[in-house]
């Protein structure tokens, strides 16, 4: 998780060491260990942070706290007391590993034979010495005539194979690593996903799903599951067109 200043300058940066308390709080709650990558610390409080975050189903949480999150507040910055403004992007991503294990299993293999064609005499004609292999869960297909042994053919085939389905999950993975980015480009100022109001009353509120919270202090203490929460059955019922008890979007239902 990266958390970044933005808007509203010392303010900004004590707000990003609001939120790291915030988030570390809350991995503390759930057992999880959490890291410092990199830090860039500013006067008044830190510019921008790295963290990893160790736990079952961190970043499936985690990422639902990626976008804006806005601070209002009596600046203790200010001498004057005004109410200020301050933003802060958080981004969650994987760790993805860059080693990519091509397992191969034979079940997921449908291997066919057949007699090459071309040159090659009498042998080529009669015997059913070429090899195809389909890779069914990619549909990758890989063939070899060049040998007359069969084994020969099969063994150069699945060297092939290999080396085909490397570039397959390079290729996924790599889109991927373009989604993420391409989400992190989509965070803009002023879009924020949630809302943190100390004055002139207390409110933590989350544009997404109206999902509203009047003790700020636990929040900030690391009680955010209840956000959480609510941003993934969101998502779950965007994606399944319905809520899990079969009834459209809108209707009313109670969850247990």
């Amino acid at each position: 998780m990266t958390i970044h200043s933005g808007a509203g300058g010392t303010e900004a940066c004590d707000w990003v060491s609001m939120l790291l308390r915030m988030y570390t709080r809350w991995a503390e709650r759930r057992g999880y260990s959490v890291d410092i990558v990199d830090i860039l610390e500013a006067e008044g409080g830190i510019k921008s942070v790295t963290v990893q975050v160790n736990g079952p189903y961190a970043y499936g949480y985690l990422k639902a706290e990626t976008g804006i999150h806005r601070l209002v507040r009596i600046s203790p910055f200010d001498s004057n007391a005004r109410r200020h403004t301050s933003f802060a992007s958080a981004f969650c991503f994987p760790v993805l590993d860059d080693t990519i294990d091509v397992d191969i299993r034979p079940e997921d293999l449908r291997i066919d034979t057949y007699r090459a064609g071309g040159a090659g005499g009498q042998h080529v004609n009669k015997t059913d010495s070429a090899v195809r292999i389909t890779h069914l869960p990619t549909g990758t297909v890989v063939q070899c005539q060049n040998e007359r042994s069969q084994y020969k053919n099969k063994a150069f085939a699945m060297k092939v194979l290999r080396s085909r389905l490397y570039e397959f999950y390079k290729g996924e993975r790599d889109k991927e690593r373009e989604k993420m980015t391409q989400e992190k480009k989509d965070i803009s100022w002023g879009n924020q996903i949630r809302s943190y109001t100390f004055q002139p009353y207390t409110l933590v509120k989350d544009h997404r799903t109206k999902h509203e919270v009047g003790n700020i202090q636990a929040v900030m203490d690391g009680e955010i599951d209840s956000f959480i929460e609510e941003f993934l059955k969101q998502q779950r019922r965007g994606r399944h067109g319905a809520a899990p008890d079969g009834k459209k979007d809108g209707g009313q239902r109670t969850d247990s």
